[in-house]
């Protein structure tokens, strides 16, 4: 019995240390995103490496694909932001969507995560499969987002946040809700400064 809670704790403990190094490069990662700063990529690979193993192991299958999507999307995701804009050896600026476009996401999304979370509930031992379903669809295409920098990829960040929260608090994973936590705010933190990035050169030319 002793032998058991001590292979037990000591399992929960080296968890636990894995989880702080992947919630602290999660936060590099988003204060250099609010900042546009390339380099928010690297730190975003090294942490959803990390997490990918994490959610496997508590069986949040569908969190743990997508954090083999985010690794990928990190180094397609730097490669736009250095090299993927319009001019040649420059990245993508910062761009807003049409709400028509975003309603037809948000609809198509919608039907994608239902049908995935009902073959996730019927095939699978997934936990709480229709959110984890959620989340995870809407959190792939708003990656995409982020990799082309439309702005209002920041607002979706907020709603996927949040969701996420109650999620990772019923499988245990505490620092990672209080990681989320604070994403909420900084998505919407992110939003305004990419917003205003947006808007200065049309001020400056009516300045």
């Amino acid at each position: 019995m002793n032998d058991a809670l001590s292979t037990a704790w000591g399992e929960l403990s080296v968890m636990t240390g894995w989880e702080a190094i992947a919630v602290v490069l999660a936060i590099a990662y988003l204060l250099l995103a609010m900042r546009a700063s390339l380099w928010c990529w690297p730190a975003a690979f090294a942490s959803t490496l990390i997490y990918t193993l994490l959610f496997w192991h508590v069986a949040l299958l569908m969190e743990s694909v997508l954090n083999v999507f985010y690794m990928v999307m990190a180094v397609y995701g730097y490669w736009q932001w250095r090299w993927g804009g319009k001019q040649e050896n420059e990245g993508v600026e910062v761009h807003s969507w049409p709400l028509k476009r975003h309603a037809l996401v948000i609809i198509i999304t919608a039907i994608v995560a239902v049908i995935a979370g009902y073959l996730m509930a019927t095939h699978t031992h997934a936990a709480m499969p229709y959110l984890d379903s959620a989340t995870t669809c809407f959190a792939v295409v708003t990656t995409f987002m982020l990799a082309y920098k439309v702005l209002e990829n920041w607002l979706y960040w907020v709603v996927i946040d949040i969701a996420s929260i109650y999620l990772y608090l019923d499988k245990g994973l505490v620092l990672t809700s209080m990681l989320f936590v604070g994403y909420v705010v900084l998505a919407a933190v992110s939003y305004w400064l990419w917003r205003t990035r947006l808007w200065q050169p049309a001020r400056a030319q009516f300045a």
